[in-house]
């Protein structure tokens, strides 16, 4: 009985830490993905990255691209400058 607990124990725990994992490799990606568009839109706009991250957050840019992950990813980075150079000008998301 005991061995039976301790062995739904231990297999529950390789469960959480397997979501964990999955978890953690989710969020990284958009995070970095994020780190990269602020640094190369940047460098598009000779202008900081944490100019850039306020301009991004102000106009809804971060949320568009954490959203919009699994389709902007694929793209090339004329696609994603294109989309974020129109809703900077547009006022916005």
């Amino acid at each position: 009985m005991i061995f039976a607990a301790l062995f739904a124990l231990h297999a529950f725990r390789e469960m959480l830490d397997l979501i964990i994992k999955r978890l953690n490799n989710y969020y990284m990606s958009r995070l970095s993905f994020k780190a990269f568009c602020i640094e190369k839109y940047a460098d598009y706009k000779s202008i900081t990255s944490d100019v850039v991250f306020s301009l991004f957050d102000k106009n809804g840019i971060l949320n568009m691209l954490d959203e919009d992950y699994d389709i902007l990813h694929g793209h090339g980075f004329e696609y994603i400058i294109n989309d974020i150079d129109e809703i900077i000008r547009n006022g916005g998301r």
